[in-house]
């Protein structure tokens, strides 16, 4: 198996591929990361935590703190203000094949009505996954990226989130995700995005590399590969099959419109059926003007203002143009900037387009 590999990749090293490696439109079932969540306190606020009248639970979270330690308020004593005190949560991703003591990113979020948590610490705090078992350990300085400054007559200033901050290398995992990796003696390639045409040229390639019937599809989306029983031996067999040079199957013709801000986005696929297109454009204009008719000299009239409004109406004339069976993106495009259509009016061509079943592509708006 070892010098299968080793001759594999100096095949691979002595081909010149243009299409995408493998790694780039498949990930292997079960290798992933897992989210983790935690709810703590930051302390050493300048008086910009949480009110504790209207966050009980800070103040409820701060007296079990307390109370590890041995600490016990009097009974009956209930004036605590911790205005450097804030509630959080606190959020990581745990990567796949973690191990115990590496570290990890975190991002502590304000749950109360905390104004800013600039200049706060984190207090150790358990991370916990979805079974409910602690995987990591949470602890550190915040780095706020934002600010928040107030005036004493209520005038306010925000930039970015002041309620929101990150602890690089804030978490120490304390437990590994157990990875189905090593089990069983197939894996199973998920695609990016699923297309029948990028599966048949994976198990093509594939096949051709390692020998039929090692690779099978199961849909357009999944394929199974026959691995190694060893840990050590599938991880240079991934190695090599990850750098496999796939022909990537066409994506399916799309036209993306974002009507709130008038972007257009249409894909390489995008054909036009026979068809002529015009698009004019019409502009009605009313002005109000307000005249004072004055009365003759020593008659009984009065002075009075009188309204006068006037309305245009105007039609641009706008030449027709025809799309020819077949039409590519490239000439959609020029037409439309011959004919000096604005991103509304493209936006209407391809509506009616599609209306008339001219337009050979999904329309989507967003």
């Amino acid at each position: 198996m070892a010098v299968l590999i080793r001759l594999l990749a100096l095949l691979l090293l002595s081909t010149a591929a243009q299409a995408e490696r493998l790694k780039d439109l498949a990930s292997i079932a079960g290798v992933r990361s897992n989210p983790l969540i935690g709810y703590g306190l930051v302390v050493g606020l300048s008086g910009s935590g949480d009110a504790t009248s209207q966050t009980p639970f800070t103040l409820q979270t701060f007296n079990n703190m307390l109370s590890e330690f041995g600490i016990k308020l009097p009974p009956g004593y209930s004036n605590v203000q911790l205005k450097n005190v804030a509630a959080v949560s606190v959020q990581a991703e745990l990567p796949a094949f973690a191990r115990p003591g590496q570290t990890l990113d975190i991002t502590v979020s304000s749950i109360g009505n905390a104004k800013s948590l600039r200049g706060g610490s984190l207090l150790m705090t358990p991370l916990k996954g979805i079974d409910g078992n602690v995987y990591a350990i949470a602890q550190g300085n915040l780095v706020v990226g934002g600010f928040d400054a107030e005036g004493r007559d209520g005038s306010r200033i925000s930039v970015n989130v002041p309620q929101s901050g990150r602890i690089p290398a804030g978490a120490t995992i304390e437990r590994a995700v157990p990875s189905g990796f090593e089990q069983g003696g197939e894996l199973l390639l998920q695609l990016n995005r699923a297309d029948f045409t990028t599966a048949k040229n994976i198990v093509s390639t594939i096949n051709k590399k390692l020998g039929a019937g090692v690779a099978e599809a199961l849909d357009g989306g999944s394929i199974t590969v026959r691995a190694p029983a060893s840990s050590s031996a599938r991880v240079d067999y991934l190695a090599v099959l990850e750098n496999l040079e796939i022909e990537a199957g066409q994506a399916v013709a799309k036209v993306i419109i974002n009507s709130r801000t008038g972007t257009i986005v249409i894909g390489q696929n995008v054909r036009v059926s026979p068809a002529a297109v015009t698009h004019g454009s019409l502009s009605v204009s009313i002005s109000e003007e307000l005249n004072v008719s004055q009365p003759n000299p020593k008659s009984l009239g009065q002075t009075a203002v009188v309204p006068r409004s006037r309305v245009n109406a105007k039609e641009e004339a706008r030449p027709m143009f025809k799309f020819a069976p077949g039409t590519s993106l490239d000439e959609i495009v020029r037409a439309v900037n011959q004919v000096g259509a604005s991103p509304s009016d493209l936006m209407a061509i391809l509506e009616a387009l599609k209306q008339a079943g001219a337009l050979q592509a999904e329309l989507i708006v967003i």
